[in-house]
């Protein structure tokens, strides 16, 4: 049997900032551009207000780690391409931070120490206790009709970190069973599979167990104020820490975002698109203690971002990763999705690609295509962590955007390698790449590179390396922070409340 191979390299993804240039390293373009939203004008705030709950304490500390951030922040030991000096934020956002006294609220003084008082006790009580209280005092800011923030820093102490960063939640017996049943399903797959998919899919512990993280924004969504939590990991030189400079960095492009910012964007190469990852979490409800529900994360061309969370999904013994939609179910989140982007857009997409990491079957294919008949174009793509492996020679393992095809038919693509703008492979271990299988007539070679693209979509770091695409990196997050928001229908779709 002959076996022809290719390997091609694809085009790095180029990034758009606030100059006509662009740029590899959102580091790179940001310092010489600054961020993409300075094309708007003066519809462009000149500060971010930034808001600060937390004890007294760590509210201090968070103000002086602000002030750190308004000043170059040199990097430690020899800069390189992964470590650069920060800045500054206003010179490399072109915005100020302003924090004012009366935007700040402090759940502990000399007094009265109210965060000591709610961790007492048990943890899963103790739990919603430390829930209630921050949400508390953020709904009071976000009530403002003057001096709202635009982004609220939420300062959690070590020790409620330590005690309740995740706590057993009170399941009942079909829980249970469906957890162990999930188990079962995952040892007789290929663990090195599983540990890749369990990056971005929920495991039995996302449902047997609660959040701090994932309640406390879900609060913020109800209150529709975005929160930026921040812990001594953030604010304090240590060694376990990362160096000051990267951390500065990452905070401030996920800070900017969150506050309405807009860092980068990729430059419109073809029609309107929307891309959209599909996934499956475990939520909670009034009439069944378990279902399982789909969302859609979608992300417009010029990187609007908004997730939709569809039907309940009764669970089966047998379901192990074969979760999917109805025909109904699929038509009704397409046409949710479509009314959503106009919307926000004002127009409706040229192009729709669809991203799953499991296959499309024919009831969700049929749903998905009577809804977006009036769309031209739409591709469905389905991601699979690959047991594959390609090796090359010299030291270093494949370049990231190398795409391997096989007769024709199979195409592996490296979204982890070795990265040339970094110089050198930053990862433990041999690269594992995703199988691309696309619906029809939809080229391979562009969805690769769609999937390539996406990687450097993340808002939430300045760091240049990422595996998964935007359209399915948040999705086991996403699903946690709806399962806390519960039942009701989501006041805001805004993906700066997920992130």
């Amino acid at each position: 049997m002959t076996i022809e191979l290719s390997v091609i390299e694809l085009a790095p993804p180029r990034l758009q900032f606030g100059g006509a240039s662009t740029q590899r390293d959102p580091k790179a373009g940001l310092l010489s551009a600054g961020p993409f939203d300075l094309r708007f004008g003066s519809a462009r705030k000149e500060q971010i207000h930034v808001g600060i709950i937390g004890p007294a304490d760590q509210i201090s500390i968070a103000k002086n780690w602000l002030t750190r951030c308004e000043n170059e922040i040199p990097v430690l030991g020899e800069p390189s391409q992964l470590k650069k000096s920060f800045p500054g934020f206003e010179a490399v956002f072109r915005k100020r931070l302003v924090t004012a006294d009366n935007s700040c609220i402090a759940l502990s003084s000399a007094d009265h120490d109210a965060v000591s008082d709610a961790i007492k006790g048990d943890a899963y009580a103790a739990f919603q206790n430390i829930v209630d209280l921050y949400a508390e005092a953020h709904e009071r800011l976000a009530a403002r009709d003057l001096n709202r923030p635009d982004v609220v820093l939420i300062c959690l102490p070590d020790e409620v970190v330590k005690k309740l960063s995740i706590v057993e939640r009170a399941t009942t017996k079909e829980e249970r069973a469906r957890a162990k049943a999930i188990q079962k399903a995952q040892l007789s797959n290929q663990m090195d599979l599983f540990d890749v998919l369990k990056e971005v899919e929920e495991t039995p512990e996302d449902f047997l167990k609660r959040n701090l993280r994932h309640a406390l924004k879900a609060r913020a969504l109800r209150n529709r104020l975005p929160i930026q939590i921040v812990t001594s990991a953030l604010l304090v030189d240590s060694e376990r820490n990362q160096d000051p400079a990267t951390r500065a960095w990452n905070f401030s492009v996920a800070l900017y975002y969150m506050s309405g910012g807009v860092p980068w964007r990729l430059p419109p190469t073809g029609p309107d698109t929307c891309f959209v990852g599909i996934s499956f979490h475990h939520f909670r409800t009034t009439e069944r203690a378990l279902v399982r529900s789909s969302i859609a994360q979608a992300f417009s061309s010029d990187g609007e971002g908004f997730a939709i969370r569809g039907e309940g999904i009764p669970t089966e013994d047998d379901q192990r990763r074969n979760i999917h939609l109805s025909e109904k179910q699929a038509y009704n989140l397409a046409v949710e999705l479509i009314d959503e982007y106009e919307m926000r857009t004002g127009g409706t997409p040229i192009r729709i690609v669809l991203h799953k990491t499991s296959a499309f079957n024919e009831e969700e294919l049929s749903g998905f295509e009577m809804a977006l008949k009036n769309v031209p174009i739409v591709s469905m793509v389905t991601l699979v962590p690959s047991a594959f492996r390609l090796l090359r020679f010299g030291p270093y393992p494949p370049k990231v955007g190398t795409l391997c095809t096989i007769n024709s038919d199979k195409s592996f693509l490296f979204t982890s390698g070795f990265v040339p703008e970094l110089g050198t492979y930053p990862g433990p271990h041999v690269p594992q790449p995703f199988e691309v299988r696309c619906i029809g007539d939809e080229d391979p070679l562009a969805a690769a590179q769609d999937v390539l693209n996406l990687t450097r979509m993340n808002w939430n770091t300045a760091d240049i390396r990422a595996k998964w695409p935007v359209s399915l990196s948040y999705a086991r997050k996403v699903g946690g922070i709806l399962d806390e928001y519960g039942e009701d229908d989501l006041r805001d779709s805004s993906f700066r409340y997920f992130v």
